[in-house]
């Protein structure tokens, strides 16, 4: 079974407290789908129309895993906390390998 690979850039950050309480709660909702952080910083480099802002990559045992992070009540807990304070794009794509 292919591995899932949940990719979020942030396109902006407009209240750093409001990201920290949703990393606190989003954390343990993707860790309980065996989620692994494989990279959470601010891009080294960004080309073409990248920005350089915070992009974060977890790998998952499988695409239906980070589905099912994502839609769980513990992450849908780390959304309400996160509201307005960052503009974000999540996108959930299946491994080749």
């Amino acid at each position: 079974m292919a591995k899932g690979y949940w990719i979020t850039t942030y396109k902006s950050i407009s209240d750093m407290r409001k990201v920290e309480a949703y990393a606190k709660l989003a954390g343990p909702a993707i860790e309980a789908q065996g989620g692994v952080y494989l990279a959470r910083s601010v891009a080294t480099m960004a080309y073409e129309a990248g920005l350089k802002e915070r992009t974060v990559l977890t790998v998952f045992p499988s695409v239906d895993a980070a589905i099912a992070a994502h839609d769980s009540n513990g992450y849908g807990a780390a959304l309400a906390a996160l509201g307005d304070g960052a503009v974000r794009e999540i996108r959930i794509v299946e491994g080749s390998a």
